[in-house]
């Protein structure tokens, strides 16, 4: 006969003496009954910092905010709590672009405009933009992730789009400038590469209060400029319409009617313009552009929205 235990008969195998972490367990399976008392039973809890602010109430938001950080400053966030802001206004330069364009007479101006990988820009802006639908691209739009955050997923605007609807170089060189331009500097600018006086550099960027210049003020000193003009007056003209063009589509500010001074350093040598990376930098402008637009406060969408609309 085998030898008896307290719960039976063994199977004639050496007794083994159970180990501490077993006995543990049987005292707290004892201890725990989850069928008989559920609430006993204790759920592991997420450590929360108690200071931290938590954000209550918007359907659909963030419970986590270690990503979303900002969102309670979001226009979206706004919006639940009653709050709501009108449709925004838009800065889009469409038409004016139609008010300088490069005929047969001015084919020197072209040929280099053409050959900076920029031409495509003079053709592929939209005139008009939907206010209603920008400004519900700006409640979807996430700064953290940098994407739109959508019933059926997120989604964003990529170099690959960029370069398939402005058909401009999104690889290259890149566009940067190590400190704020100043004042002064603009002016020395704008005598430098456009051939202007002090004179004229200092009443435009005053007129502008900041280091811009109208793009009005562009078109009426250089628009005239044809082939029969100096080399000079031609080289002034094409960095001057260069200026115009990107200040209308990549990188239009909520000004509305100037464009920065600062762009003019990349045109001082002409044949080092179709090297730059001017595709990233419109998107990376345009993200910028995005995440102001999500404050509530904010009442104006800047940036080239073309890629928005397309």
């Amino acid at each position: 006969m085998p030898p008896r235990t307290q719960g039976g008969y063994t199977s004639g195998a050496p007794r083994r003496r159970p180990t501490g972490s077993e006995r543990r367990r049987r005292v707290q399976l004892r201890e725990v009954d989850p069928a008989a008392d559920p609430d006993s039973v204790e759920h592991p809890q997420h450590d929360r910092d108690e200071t931290e602010e938590v954000f209550e109430g918007a359907s659909g938001g963030p419970i986590d905010r270690c990503i979303l950080r900002s969102f309670d400053k979001h226009i979206t966030a706004k919006i639940w709590l009653g709050e709501d802001r009108a449709p925004l206004k838009l800065v889009n330069h469409g038409a004016k672009l139609q008010l300088w364009e490069l005929d047969m007479e001015r084919s020197c101006i072209y040929e280099t405009v053409h050959r900076s990988g920029l031409a495509s820009l003079t053709s592929c802006s939209h005139r008009v933009a939907s206010r209603p639908m920008l400004s519900a691209f700006c409640e979807r739009w996430q700064p953290e992730t940098t994407t739109f955050h959508m019933p059926f997923g997120e989604m964003t605007i990529t170099l690959d789009d960029v370069a398939s609807i402005l058909h401009i170089l999104v690889t290259g060189s890149m566009i940067s400038f190590s400190q704020p331009l100043r004042v002064d500097d603009a002016n020395a600018l704008l005598v430098e590469l456009l051939g202007t006086t002090d004179v004229e550099a200092s009443r435009e960027t005053e007129q502008c209060r900041s280091p811009s210049v109208r793009l009005l003020w562009l078109r009426d000193h250089f628009s005239t400029i044809t082939d029969a003009s100096s080399d000079d007056d031609i080289m002034f003209a094409t960095r001057a319409f260069l200026l115009h063009l990107v200040g209308c589509t990549l990188f239009a500010d909520k000004s509305a009617t100037s464009v920065a001074v600062v762009y003019l350093e990349l045109f001082r040598d002409l044949s080092m313009v179709g090297s730059y990376a001017w595709g990233a930098a419109c998107l990376a402008y345009m993200y910028r552009q995005l995440t102001t637009a999500t404050r509530f406060e904010v009442q104006q969408l800047g940036g080239y929205l073309t890629l928005l609309h397309a």
